[in-house]
């Protein structure tokens, strides 16, 4: 006899939750504003920056400017080179404990606020609003056959956002060769390879990210989403349903709570999902849900917060907020403060002259007529300053040395210039060999600025 199969339920599990493409209402309120407000703010700096001119001693330039063919990078009156990379790595650490921070205090706030993904998918959302409508229009839209008026408004829309991805991508490249420079050529279709690489790909990358992709690079693509968790703790304010006065849900009354399960919170969302689930990772903390249910909470005469930025202790009635119960925060803090202060000194104390000195290895001694023994050399000198200078050579060793020729040497602005140096010593003095030397290099009108490098000087 055959024992009886039983029958188990099946789990399935997905890796992409389909639930078809998210038209959020929109919403008016005080998170909203902010939202708008820091697109205001980053497109602004963005978009204009590059245009923005700048007068220095060499000349009027870019005021923002990555010159990467001359390995400069202008900012304002500021010009770093590729041996101040260890400031760079500075400001990146600065930038990355400055988001654990924020995270660690307030969620993904950055997320929901200032992220790039964020900030042009409220744009072309936007413009995708102004031509086929509000939420209800837009879902109406998808779900018609397709059709004379259909096809015309969604070829409108991409042509705008297409435009608006090619404008978006010229802004980013014109930040690396000088927009006056490249807007021309982007006319005359006469761009060099890299930069026509980089219009495609900026131009096309954001198209579909803010277009197309939309919440899916929050939800499925962006890692900051899945590790945000491990800087979470129960003092961390995020966007949170209080459920001790929402539940259970229903029309307001005798039994049931402040939720009225009108589901205006889900509807406004920009990833689809319902906060009254509890905190997920979907969650970009946009405040957006906020906003919905304050409105709501104001109709029906209710307090708000029902919805709110708050931490776990707080909705449940738990202490612990301070320093030393979140020992997170003073590592965070401290490691942003040295860091920050670190490269303030560095930036402080660095350098507006770079020198180094090659010697001519092709012949390594020769001597002269005059009973002098000559070896030549090539000091590369960087001026970092934004204005030209004159600088004074010498070299000093154990033996008597001295400079054929011209001691002085002229660099403009922000250049580095290859000079040849001679230096000579009595012959007949000193047995053959290497002899360790050192070259000094002063400012003409700074003395004070002064860098010393070593060489070395062959005797035959």
């Amino acid at each position: 006899m055959n024992k009886p199969v039983s029958k188990v339920r099946e789990a399935k599990l997905e890796l992409y939750r389909k639930h078809g493409k998210i038209h959020a209402r929109s919403v008016e309120g005080r998170f909203n504003r902010w939202r708008w407000g820091m697109v205001w703010f980053t497109q602004a700096i963005f978009y204009g920056l590059c245009w923005l001119p700048w007068e220095s001693e060499a000349g009027r330039r870019q005021a923002v400017l990555f010159d990467i063919a001359h390995e400069k990078l202008y900012l304002f009156d500021l010009v770093l080179w590729p041996q101040d990379a260890l400031l760079l790595a500075f400001a990146l650490i600065v930038a990355a404990t400055g988001l654990f921070l924020t995270t660690a205090l307030a969620g993904r706030l950055f997320c929901g606020f200032a992220c790039p993904q964020t900030v042009y998918t409220m744009i072309f959302t936007w413009i995708e609003a102004r031509v086929e409508g509000d939420h209800l229009a837009r879902l109406k839209l998808d779900r018609s056959p397709n059709g004379p008026r259909k096809l015309a408004l969604r070829l409108t829309k991409h042509l705008l956002w297409a435009a608006l991805a090619v404008w978006t991508a010229i802004t980013f490249v014109g930040y690396f060769t000088p927009i006056r420079e490249l807007l021309p050529s982007v006319a005359a279709l006469s761009t060099g390879p890299w930069e026509a690489f980089w219009l495609i790909f900026y131009a096309a990358f954001t198209y579909v990210q803010a277009g197309l992709a939309r919440e899916a690079v929050c939800q499925h693509m962006c890692p900051y989403s899945r590790f945000q968790g491990v800087m979470f703790d129960p003092a961390t304010r995020n966007v949170a349903y209080d459920r001790q006065r929402g539940e259970p849900r229903g029309s307001r009354g005798v039994g049931h709570g402040d939720c009225i399960d009108c589901g205006i919170c889900v509807e406004v969302c920009p990833t689809g999902i319902d906060i009254r689930d509890g905190l997920q990772y979907q969650c970009i903390n946009c405040g957006l849900c906020i906003d919905a249910c304050d409105r709501v909470m104001d109709r029906i005469g209710a307090p708000r917060g029902l919805i709110r930025f708050a931490s776990e202790n707080e909705l449940s009635g738990r202490a612990g907020t301070g320093w030393r119960q979140r020992p997170r925060l003073a590592v965070y803090a401290g490691v942003l403060v040295a860091i920050a202060g670190l490269a303030a000194w560095t930036l402080a104390e660095r350098q507006l002259l770079r020198v180094d000195v090659l010697r001519d290895r092709g012949a390594l001694a020769r001597e002269t007529a005059d009973g002098q023994i000559e070896n030549a050399y090539t000091l590369k000198l960087a001026n970092i300053a934004d204005r030209p200078r004159r600088f004074h050579v010498t070299v000093d060793g154990p033996l008597p040395l001295k400079i054929v020729g011209d001691a002085e040497f002229a660099v403009g602005a922000g250049s580095l210039v290859p000079v040849s140096v001679t230096v000579a010593t009595p012959a007949g003095e000193h047995l053959p060999g290497i002899v360790p030397i050192r070259f000094a290099v002063s400012a003409v009108d700074e003395p004070a600025l002064r860098v010393g490098e070593a060489s070395s000087f062959a005797l035959p």
